[in-house]
């Protein structure tokens, strides 16, 4: 019960790791503010919360606008009266394109949301995070760690969600604030098991197999599922590690070391 009675808010929830962190926050004792655009998603999660013995409140928010973000951050203190994390979660794939030849508007688009997002979410936290001494998780990628063709304009969006969580962390410190970051690489979640057997019928193997060949490029010989990825965003919002902030955990079974 690392979050015993604490406030999670988890921004971006999906079926996959977003459910996931708002699931592990409530098992480890957390109630939870719910935030993304599909309501219906919201509601589905918040049920399971429910279930838990935990509470959850539901919150519609496309976290690119001022006002929902603002709302956000009412409707988190109305549901509960304080914050003590909040996981910037959001994010919205960046154009998979060369750098010399990506257009320029979709590259700031894809800064938008997963950059400029969470630092607005983060600056209107800060005085509930503050009271609390509590903590901002930031979710980055594996992208970080190389420089593959087709990926810079992922990497440069991550890159910079990562000097912004490093420069808050020097910020914010003095309020008692820890900023860290969870930069997870593959995520054995619906999505991939989906494109993992799209490549199996294209090369005429198996799932299974297409598994194996990934997992071997990393030292576990495993994926990591997003409840593993999850449970490393837990620790960073529990006092456990109360004396950590500006740090980047990879979560990659191993396939990069940093």
């Amino acid at each position: 019960m690392l979050l015993q009675d604490k406030v999670v808010v988890v921004s971006g929830v999906g079926p996959g790791l977003g459910r996931a962190i708002a699931m592990r926050s409530a098992q480890a004792g957390a109630d939870v503010v719910l935030a993304a655009r599909t309501e219906s998603r919201l509601i589905e999660v918040a049920k399971e919360i429910t279930e838990l013995g935990r509470r959850a409140v539901v919150v519609p928010t496309d976290v690119d606008d001022d006002a929902a973000a603002a709302n956000l951050v009412e409707a988190a203190h109305s549901g509960f009266g304080r914050v003590d994390a909040l996981v910037n979660n959001a994010f919205a794939i960046p154009p998979l394109a060369d750098l010399a030849e990506v257009d320029l508007d979709r590259v700031r688009a894809g800064f938008e949301t997963n950059v400029l997002a969470a630092l607005r979410l983060t600056r209107l936290f800060v005085p509930a995070l503050a009271r609390t001494k509590g903590s901002v998780v930031m979710i980055n990628s594996a992208v970080l760690r190389h420089s593959r063709r087709t990926f810079g304009p992922y990497k440069m969006a991550k890159a910079g969600l990562l000097a912004l969580a490093q420069s808050l962390a020097t910020e914010l410190g003095p309020q008692g604030i820890r900023v860290n970051s969870v930069a997870p690489g593959y995520i054995w979640g619906d999505n991939l098991k989906w494109y993992f057997g799209y490549l199996a019928q294209q090369r005429g193997i198996t799932a299974e197999e297409v598994y194996a060949e990934t997992a071997k490029t990393t030292d576990l010989r495993t994926l990591p599922e997003p409840d593993e990825i999850a449970d490393a965003v837990v620790f960073f919002a529990s006092a456990m590690a109360r004396a950590i902030t500006g740090a980047c955990l990879d979560v990659n079974a191993g396939e990069y070391h940093h």
